[in-house]
């Protein structure tokens, strides 16, 4: 008989982690993400409204999740997004709401981000050299970004983690900068292999500056890293410390290490699809069943059927593989 009360694949995966996109918009341009120019945003009608977002949370969690994960585009750009936390913290089961952000309007928000419920921050940052940072994103808002992570520690975030897509022959030089930035601030900096769901379609293997060489680089350039314990087995994450102890480093090998089999985390764009996967080329219509007024019941059984589908992982590292659609402002990081 299948399992009502939990959000189980077809290879035994418990689903409990939820991450909701609320806009496609953003204030930035980064070439892995999003074209320069033109881009195609959802019409504003058509996205999840906060109640939506809620009503969807209220109905998964009787299923298992637990944890929520705000993204965009970027999220700090849609109004009122402390409202919004400090509604799904009010929902029973809710343990642990956190957000991905690229830091500029956290000067802003960081304080009524913590005061509203939130424990857990990501900033998106690729380079420390504001050149290199205005070549990946586009936009020269490199000052802003710093004050963003300044106001997270100030706010009481802790850690602070600070979000690096490496890319070969481009952010090689800012890894050991990266590097002492986590020994010196105490920020966790998490290097993010480049994966397939740019805007323009130009990756390419290639361009994949991978996990084991950006820890050679560190162990030459500081000093060798020490391995650390997972304590949660699904989080995408290789944990390591420098030796003496002093800064934290995470390594999210997506092609050259996948993590798929213990995946635990399925999507909600911001207009209202699920995806079970970030590289999913399927998706189920939660806000077009909201608008139909579907019951509740016809939710839940759908939200079960996409999980059930999931696949075994991504095929990146294979001939079967087939780039998304979407790119990843669409999808939600």
């Amino acid at each position: 008989m299948e399992n009502l009360t939990q959000l189980i694949d077809t290879f035994g995966r418990v689903h409990n982690n939820l991450r909701i996109s609320v806009t496609d918009r953003c204030n930035i341009r980064c070439f892995y993400c999003m074209p320069s120019e033109d881009v195609q945003f959802v019409h504003r009608s058509k996205i999840m409204s906060f109640e939506e977002i809620v009503r969807f949370i209220r109905l998964v969690v009787p299923l298992g999740v637990d944890k929520i994960r705000l993204t965009g585009g970027e999220p700090l750009v849609r109004k009122n997004i402390p409202e919004l936390v400090k509604m799904i913290a009010d929902i029973p089961g809710i343990k642990d709401i956190g957000i991905t952000t690229n830091g500029i309007l956290l000067p802003q928000q960081a304080q009524q981000l913590y005061d509203a419920g939130l424990r857990r921050i990501n900033i998106s940052l690729d380079a420390l050299n504001a050149a290199k940072f205005k070549q990946i994103t586009r936009r020269d808002d490199y000052d802003k970004v710093l004050a963003g992570i300044q106001s997270a520690h100030d706010a009481g975030f802790d850690p602070v983690k600070i979000n690096a897509v490496s890319i070969r022959n481009l952010t090689e030089e800012e890894i050991v900068p990266f590097g002492k930035l986590a020994r010196e601030t105490g920020a966790e900096i998490r290097f993010i292999e480049f994966m397939p769901l740019d805007a323009d379609n130009q990756w390419e293997r290639e361009k994949v500056l991978f996990a084991h060489e950006i820890q050679e680089i560190l162990s030459q350039g500081i000093m060798p890293l020490v391995p650390q314990e997972q304590p949660d087995k699904s989080a995408p994450a290789s944990n390591f410390i420098f030796e003496d102890g002093v800064g934290r480093i995470g390594f999210i090998s997506s092609i050259s290490a996948p993590f798929c089999m213990s995946c635990n985390r399925f999507r909600l764009t911001a207009d209202g699809k699920l995806r079970n996967c970030l590289f999913s080329l399927e998706e189920t219509d939660i806000r077009g069943l909201f608008h139909a007024n579907a019951p509740d019941a016809e939710i839940i059984a759908a939200v079960h059927s996409s999980i059930t589908a999931k696949k075994e992982g991504h095929e990146i590292n294979t001939a079967r593989f087939i780039q998304p659609d979407r790119p990843m402002y669409s999808i939600g990081g």
